[in-house]
């Protein structure tokens, strides 16, 4: 721990739990609050911020920074003359290094929350290791009303096959059971849960989803993209208390990870107010940039009331989230052409074409900015000529409208991004992740389209990184390493999957900070380090501009400090 050389601390420096001292703050004088401290003997880096976002790739360092309240007075360079005020909170820091706070530009806070509560699935090898996982989170939890979890992935499983019901039969309990794909876009459920929502053979596939069936049609305990409704809507509700743990409980844990922002991706009606309630107790953990989610049924009342932006900054809401297709690994990502492992298959449109149109229009009249996923070649041209049309006829190019993942491109839309100010916010471990399957699924031309940063980058694009959490691991670092070596944590390939795609660690940095915030209209409060800024930083063990890039993944987060205070000590 850093150790000061005057005592004058505000208590959220002493040893006090986040709770405790939230409530404290809510007691102290105004006067306190802008207390000015200097954090002194850092190894610091921020990028500099060029001439308009995406030009930050050099870092500059310093070796002192000082704020005042949340905001930064002063950085200082080595060897500059440090101020000599006991009015003044002076903090040794070790000689750690410190960078901006990072940003995470696509995540699931709620459903990361509720993964940490849940049956953990990530990682299994195979679909009996998952159902081990769940009878021993059941015999660790008896009583519950359903038995939830998420991130399996049969690509990772020797049989490469979506699971079943039969397997899980093994747990031998009537309990329904409902567990989602790591990326969200099909779900496993148990035969209990099959029987309560009514499916059997003669359940037919909704527009933009699909059961998988047996040889003789019976539903096998799979459902992909809007089949997985037949199950879902069978499970309670959750309330409003029930969110703020949750949200609270991943707001903590990614704040440890060195996250000092999230872009929400994907926010009812109920989890906003689950914010708010939050944000009336006391100072947000982390910064939380919320997209409403367009299938909300109160949506129009949300885009009635306008933006959001809390008095600290803490908590912003002016976009909408909406999602065109599905994800590569379970086959819905929407392609132009069939898949190259499925003959006859391009994937799954979760909306009709006038639907989305409709929802976009909505949304930009509005005055909200608007982020659609879109994973396939096919569903991002299709979002593409929306973008082209809608954005002349509604005047809103300054919102910066986004696609989230953008991950198979053709190249003429590539070239789309820069000319229609559109941000390709995308999750640099995906690209690590997807490398086993996705050349089988796209074949050898269009693979080069995909996860093709340096493509966007070159072609004048603005890429604002993230991880996709819980699909991926939120931990930065590893996004970071991913982008810049394009390897696993084994090294491989080697040499890097497709590596003329790799970032420098300047851009990879810039996309996780600057770029990142300029994606939510941030970029005069977030992204770097300088006077007017507001005080979010992170200390690390390690020096990331001067270790292996292959260390990346590993490095350790001391310290994350937001808006001046610094949390979950």
């Amino acid at each position: 721990m850093f150790s000061a050389s005057r005592t004058r601390q505000h208590p959220l420096l002493m040893g006090a739990s986040l709770f405790v001292t939230v409530t404290l703050s809510l007691l102290l004088p105004a006067t306190l609050w802008a207390q000015t401290t200097l954090l002194t003997n850092v190894n610091g880096y921020t990028m500099l911020d060029g001439e308009g976002a995406g030009s930050a790739r050099e870092h500059m360092r310093f070796s002192a920074i000082q704020f005042t309240g949340d905001t930064i007075d002063r950085v200082y360079a080595d060897g500059e003359e440090l101020p000599d005020d006991d009015n003044m909170t002076v903090i040794d820091g070790e000689g750690k290094t410190l960078l901006p706070g990072l940003i995470d530009a696509h995540g699931h806070v709620l459903n990361y929350g509720l993964s940490l509560l849940r049956v953990d699935m990530t990682g299994t090898r195979s679909e009996q290791e998952a159902v081990a996982r769940v009878v021993a989170f059941q015999q660790a939890n008896p009583g519950l009303e359903w038995i939830q979890g998420r991130g399996w992935n049969q690509v990772l499983w020797d049989s490469n096959e979506f699971p079943s019901a039969e397997t899980l039969a093994q747990a031998q309990t009537d309990t329904p059971m409902w567990f989602s794909r790591v990326d969200g876009h099909a779900g496993w459920a148990n035969q209990a849960a099959m029987e309560l929502a009514g499916v059997d053979a003669s359940t037919p596939d909704p527009d933009g989803g699909m059961i998988i069936r047996d040889s003789e049609g019976r539903p096998t305990g799979t459902f992909v993209d809007t089949a997985m409704r037949y199950i879902t809507q069978n499970i309670p509700a959750l309330s409003i208390d029930d969110q703020k743990m949750a949200l609270r409980r991943a707001m903590l844990e990614l704040a440890e990870q060195g996250l000092t922002s999230v872009h929400d991706a994907g926010v009812s009606s109920a989890t906003l107010q689950a914010y708010k309630e939050l944000l009336a107790e006391g100072p947000l953990p982390i910064r939380v940039y919320v997209m409403l989610a367009a299938g909300d049924g109160q949506l129009a009342d949300r885009l009635a009331e306008g933006h959001f932006i809390s008095d600290d900054n803490t908590l912003v809401a002016r976009s909408v989230k909406i999602s065109a297709d599905g994800a590569l690994g379970s086959r819905g990502a929407y392609l132009n052409e069939d898949y190259s492992d499925q003959p006859g298959h391009r994937g799954l449109l979760l909306l009709s074409p006038e639907r989305l149109t409709q929802l976009m229009e909505m949304s930009m009249q509005a005055g909200f900015q608007v982020n659609v996923h879109a994973i396939g070649d096919g569903a991002n041209m299709i979002v593409l000529d929306n973008y082209e049309a809608l954005i002349q006829r509604t005047g809103t190019r300054d919102q910066r409208h986004r696609i989230e993942h953008a991950q198979v491109l053709r190249y003429d839309d590539i070239l789309r991004f820069s000319e229609l100010n559109v941000i390709p916010s995308m999750q640099a471990t995906h690209a690590t992740s997807d490398k086993n399957m996705a050349q089988d699924r796209l074949g050898e031309v269009r693979i080069q389209g995909a996860y093709a940063w340096r493509k966007l980058m070159e072609a004048g694009a603005i890429i604002a990184n993230g991880s996709d959490f819980p699909v991926e691991s939120p931990n930065p670092f590893f996004g970071l390493h991913a982008a810049v070596t394009r390897q696993d944590h084994q090294n491989e390939p080697p040499g890097g999957w497709f590596p003329e795609e790799r970032m420098t660690l300047g851009e990879a940095v810039t996309s996780f900070t600057l770029d990142a915030a300029y994606a939510a209209h941030q970029e005069d409060l977030l992204g770097s380090l300088e006077p007017g800024k507001l005080a979010d930083f992170i200390v690390l063990e390690q020096d990331v501009f001067a270790i292996d890039p292959s260390q990346l993944w590993q490095v350790d987060v001391a310290q994350t400090w937001v808006g001046g205070r610094r949390i979950g000590e």
